[in-house]
């Protein structure tokens, strides 16, 4: 059984910073793409920023030049560096990976339970 577990979530004051986490556990082959998405209340979720297993990242416009992503391997997770936060970040977070099981084998999808990021003075 996999599973994500995300970490690091707060209140934080406009133009602060925060640290999301995402450790995946279980028995696996490897881990391809993950990811950071973001939901509002009465919105879809979005996609904030992504890493392949090679390390290129890939973000939405919103957040280029704020927000970075990172991923160890060793330690199957992913990091999501956020500064200069603005309120229109608040959102509940998740994190996402596609899972591989066997070599050459095809990918499953994985969710975290979220993390609640908000950003309010």
């Amino acid at each position: 059984q996999v599973q994500l577990v995300e970490s690091g979530g707060g209140l934080v004051q406009p133009g602060g910073s925060l640290r999301l986490s995402c450790a995946a556990s279980g028995t696996f082959f490897s881990i391809n793409d993950m990811g950071w998405y973001r939901q509002v209340p009465g919105k879809e979720r979005e996609l904030v920023a992504s890493i392949t297993i090679g390390n290129f990242a890939n973000y939405v416009d919103a957040v280029k030049g704020r927000f970075t992503i990172s991923r160890d391997n060793a330690k199957n997770t992913v990091y999501l560096q956020m500064n200069n936060l603005k309120p229109e970040d608040t959102a509940v977070y998740y994190c996402n990976a596609r899972i591989v099981f066997r070599a050459f084998g095809s990918e499953i999808t994985y969710w975290g339970k979220g993390t609640l990021v908000t950003v309010s003075s």
